[in-house]
C-alpha cells in the first residue's frame, strides 16, 4: 500500500491484512543507504584505523579501513583518472585493476587528508552520528548486483539448489562486462536469460551515469541517487505472492505500473483509489498506534512493554488475563503465551526496525524442552526478516538475546497526543469556540480570494458534527456563506481538535 502525502510517500506491506513493514520516504531526502557520494577524507584517525569523510553531512561521515573494500586501490586510481578527464568512456575492459589492498593493512598508508573519494552510504544518520560509508561501490537491482573492479561472480545463499546455482553462475559469466563484478540475488531464481540480462543492463546504464556526475562534480556532493524508495522496496520484496498494489496517486501509480513491466511483472495488480488518505481508509493508522506504543497488546490478552536505549532495547512479556483451553498447567500457559509473543516480536521488530542488542525476557519456563521449542520458533519467526541477525539462545536468566543489523534510526511514531482541552499546557479552552477558530479559518480564506476550492481535514468526530444533516449542515452553510467550493474530510491520524486546509492539488495551506 503506498500512500502518497503532502509530506512524502508512506508505504505498508501487509500480509493477510496485517502489517508487517512500513516505510516512509520524505520528498528530496538525502544520506540514504545507497546513495552515492563524492567525499573528501577530513581526519585520519589511526588508533580507530578509520577516517572522518565530509559528504556535506552537517557531522562528518564514518569510514573504516574494512569498509574500502579490496579493490579500493583501483577505484581511487579510476576516480583520479576520471578527474583529471583522462578517461572517454565509463567501460572498464581497458581499465587495468590494481591488486587489492592488504585487510591486515593500515589506513594511514591507503588514504591521506583531503583525498577525494567516490564513497556509499552504508547506515543513515542515526542519533548524533553521521552517516557510516562504504568505499566498495554496489548497484543493486531486482536480480543482480554490479560490483566494479570486480570478477567474481557470487550467488544467494538462499538459492539451495545446485542445478539452479550452476546455471545462473554461468549464465551471468557469460553476459557480465569485464571488471565487473556480479552478486546474484535470491529473486534470480528461476529468473529467464532476457530478465537477467535486462537487468544487467539497467544496472550499467546507472554505472555510466555514476561515470558523467563524478566528471563533473565537486566534493562533497551527491552523484548518484538510490531508486526511490518505493521502487527500491518493490525490487526488493516483490514477489508472485503479491495480490494487489494500493496506491492513492495516478503519478506513482504510473511509475509503480512501468517499473513492473520494466521485469514483465503483471501490472494490473496496481489498483488506484482517488483518496485524500489511504491508510485511514484501510485501517492502517490503527495497527501502526498498536504497534509502535511502549505496552502492545495481544488479541489473546498478552502484552509486551518495550522499551528503547541508545544501544539497546528491552522487551517485557507478560501473560496479562490470556488463559487457554489447551492449557493444561502454569508451565504449559507460559509456553503458549512465550511462542505467541515470539511470533509478535518477530514481526515488531521488522516493522518498527529495531536494531542493534535486543535483550527479551520471556516468562519462566522451568522445562528444557519448551525453553528450546521457544528457542527454535523465535529463529523460524525471523527468517522472513531480510536484515542481518542473531538469535542467541536462553541465558541462565532465561533472557533471549537478539543482534539485528542497523542500518537507519529505529522508526518512532507518536502514539500518544497532547490533551485536546489544555494542549498539555494545563488549561483549559472551551470546546464551544473550536468551530467558530475554523469558521474564522474559512472566512479568511474566502476574502482572501486565492482559494476557491478548499479541502478540510479534521478529527473524524468533528467531521461528524460539521457534515450531520443533509439539508442543514455546518458544512453547508459555510459554503454559501463565504461563496467558496468546501469538502470537509475525517482523518483519525491527527488530534481531536486539531485541522489541517489543503489546495485542490493537495498542497497544505498555512494560515
Amino acid at each position: 500500500m503506498v500512500n502518497s502525502t503532502s509530506n512524502g510517500v508512506e508505504i505498508a506491506l501487509l500480509h493477510n491484512k496485517v502489517l508487517i513493514e512500513l516505510h516512509r520516504e520524505q520528498r528530496n531526502q538525502e544520506y540514504a543507504v545507497g546513495d552515492i557520494y563524492l567525499g573528501r577524507v577530513r581526519k585520519i584517525l589511526p588508533h580507530l584505523n578509520a577516517c572522518f569523510v565530509d559528504v556535506g553531512y552537517a557531522k562528518d561521515a564514518f569510514l573504516h579501513y574494512l569498509d574500502l573494500g579490496p579493490q579500493f586501490s583501483s577505484l581511487n586510481s579510476y576516480t583520479r583518472k576520471l578527474l583529471n578527464k583522462e578517461l572517454k568512456t565509463s567501460d572498464l575492459m581497458s581499465f587495468s585493476l590494481l591488486p587489492d589492498i592488504d585487510k591486515n593493512g593500515k589506513i594511514k598508508d591507503v588514504v591521506g587528508q583531503g583525498y577525494v573519494i567516490p564513497v556509499q552510504v552504508a547506515k543513515e544518520p542515526i542519533s548524533q552520528k553521521g552517516p557510516r560509508l562504504t568505499s566498495e561501490i554496489t548497484l543493486a537491482g531486482r536480480y543482480l548486483v554490479l560490483v566494479p573492479f570486480s570478477n567474481k561472480v557470487s550467488i544467494s545463499g538462499r538459492i539451495t539448489d545446485d542445478a539452479e546455482r550452476d546455471r545462473l553462475r554461468k549464465l551471468v559469466q557469460s553476459i557480465r562486462p569485464a571488471n565487473m563484478g556480479v552478486i546474484i540475488r535470491t529473486q534470480a531464481e528461476e529468473a529467464s536469460v532476457s530478465e537477467l540480462d535486462q537487468d544487467l543492463q539497467d544496472l550499467v546504464k546507472r554505472w555510466d551515469e555514476l561515470f558523467k556526475n563524478i566528471k563533473t562534480a565537486r566534493a562533497p556532493q551527491r552523484v548518484l541517487g538510490e531508486i526511490n524508495k518505493t521502487s527500491s522496496i518493490l525490487r526488493d520484496i516483490l514477489n508472485e505472492n503479491f495480490t494487489a498494489i494500493h496506491v492513492n496517486d495516478e503519478q506513482v501509480g504510473a511509475e509503480i505500473k512501468a517499473y513492473l513491466k520494466s521485469f514483465n511483472h503483471s501490472e494490473n495488480i496496481v489498483k488506484y483509489q482517488r483518496l485524500p488518505d489511504l491508510f485511514d481508509a484501510h485501517n492502517v493508522y490503527k495497527q501502526i498506534k498498536q504497534s509502535f506504543g511502549k505496552q502492545v497488546n495481544l488479541k489473546s490478552g498478552a502484552y509486551l512493554i518495550i522499551e528503547h536505549t541508545e544501544a539497546m532495547h528491552v522487551i517485557d512479556v507478560n501473560s496479562g488475563n490470556r488463559k487457554t483451553a489447551s492449557a493444561s498447567n502454569q508451565e504449559e500457559n507460559a509456553f503458549q503465551t512465550n511462542v505467541e509473543c515470539a511470533k509478535e516480536i518477530a514481526r515488531l521488530l521488522r516493522l518498527r526496525d529495531m536494531g542493534g542488542i535486543i535483550c527479551i525476557d520471556f516468562i519462566d519456563m522451568q522445562n528444557k524442552e519448551h525453553q528450546k521449542k521457544l528457542s527454535d520458533s523465535l529463529r523460524e519467526f525471523m527468517k522472513e526478516d531480510k536484515a542481518k541477525h542473531n538469535v542467541l539462545p536462553p541465558s541462565r536468566f532465561g533472557v533471549v538475546e537478539i543482534t539485528r543489523e542497523r542500518v537507519k534510526p529505529v522508526t518512532k511514531v507518536v502514539t500518544t497526543e497532547k490533551c485536546p482541552s489544555c494542549d498539555g499546557k494545563g488549561t483549559i479552552q472551551s470546546s464551544l469556540l473550536f468551530t467558530e477558530e475554523i469558521e474564522s479559518s474559512v472566512r479568511y480564506l474566502s476574502e482572501e480570494g486565492t482559494h476557491k476550492k478548499v479541502r478540510l481535514v479534521v478529527h473524524p468526530m468533528v467531521e461528524a458534527y460539521l457534515n450531520r444533516g443533509f439539508f442543514n449542515s455546518v458544512t453547508k452553510s459555510w459554503r454559501k456563506r463565504y461563496k467558496m467550493k468546501l469538502d470537509v474530510e475525517a482523518s483519525s491520524n491527527i488530534a481531536l481538535l486539531e485541522y489541517h486546509f489543503f489546495g485542490p492539488e493537495g498542497e497544505e495551506i498555512n494560515l
